[in-house]
């Protein structure tokens, strides 16, 4: 009996590492996908509307057939109140996408991915306001931390031209266009799959996008084959590959847990832009990215004490 009692629990123990092993994989791939979005989007050669309307009319166009054929019963189940929803997260995520790309034509990649990745702040602060969630001293002084490190940021992009502080701001404002995703997604997405939620956002911000672009009459035509081809590896790399695996590994691992690990795209992006655009960050990116990074970590770390509670 011992003996195979031993290889049962050896088994079931081989098993978990398996799973655990690959549920960190895919958010590990995650990680690295989104990393990357800063730096094909400096490839483009093209307007940050036009790039932004490429990145996900691409995507919508390869998710929604499979969503058709996978998911059609539950798109016919849909009410009118989580289309209406759906269309205004999509409009926040097109809003966002616009002046996220917009900031990397005039500060650097370092301190916009980190400016823009520090949309936790904002829904921790909106959340207390909408949904009345009590902020904790931690919280508090997470935030306070994090906004000592934008500050920081922006005295470094204030001293080396007005050029790189709008460029900071940009990233700041398209950090609170997609805190406004967020939190219209933690509305929609418990009533709504995962392919289903992805393929209805991603095409009304496609749709919104494209409208826009033809308003301001943007050249869609005319691009180098270097510029189409970032159009694609933005759609499939960190849209599809990227922002997909992040949510199914919200399925699988902690909530807490992904929201730190998408801290890793800040040391990634600056990393790449090193080692691809040449991009030496400053002391004050230093500084202030890590005091960012460190109070979004802390401010997090009191949710997760919260969710073990529970």
């Amino acid at each position: 009996m011992f003996p195979s009692t031993q290889v049962g629990f050896e088994l079931r123990i081989d098993s978990i590492v398996r799973t655990v092993t690959r549920h960190h994989f895919v958010l590990a791939l995650a990680v690295v996908s989104v990393s990357f979005a800063a730096i094909f989007i400096r490839l483009a050669q093209a307007p940050p509307l036009v790039i932004a309307t490429y990145r996900l009319c691409i995507a919508s166009l390869l998710i929604d057939p499979v969503t058709c054929i996978r998911s059609r019963q539950e798109l016919r189940r849909l009410t009118t109140g989580n289309l209406a929803l759906a269309l205004l997260s999509g409009a926040f995520l097109a809003v966002h996408f616009v002046l996220w790309i917009s900031s990397l034509s005039y500060t650097t990649v370092a301190s916009s991915v980190v400016l823009v990745t520090a949309n936790p702040i904002f829904v921790g602060i909106a959340s207390y306001f909408l949904f009345h969630e009590k902020l904790s001293r931690q919280t508090i002084l997470g935030i306070g931390i994090s906004f000592t490190g934008a500050v920081l940021i922006g005295y470094g992009g204030w001293n080396l031209g007005s050029r790189l502080l709008l460029g900071d701001l940009l990233a700041l404002l398209g950090a609170l266009a997609i805190a406004g995703y967020f939190l219209i997604g933690r509305r929609l997405r418990p009533c709504t799959s995962l392919l289903t939620y992805a393929s209805l956002v991603y095409t009304s911000a496609a749709l919104i996008l494209l409208v826009s672009a033809i308003v301001f009459r943007c050249p869609f035509f005319g691009y180098s084959p270097t510029t189409y081809a970032m159009f694609l590896l933005l759609a499939l790399v960190p849209q599809l590959l990227g922002h997909l695996s992040l949510n199914w590994a919200l399925r699988f691992v902690p909530a807490t847990l992904v929201t730190v690990a998408i801290l890793g795209e800040p040391v990634g992006a600056t990393m790449l832009a090193f080692t691809i655009l040449g991009e030496v960050p400053t002391v004050c990116e230093l500084g202030g990215g890590t005091l960012v990074l460190a109070g979004i970590f802390i401010a997090f770390q009191k949710s997760r004490e919260q969710m073990r509670q529970r």
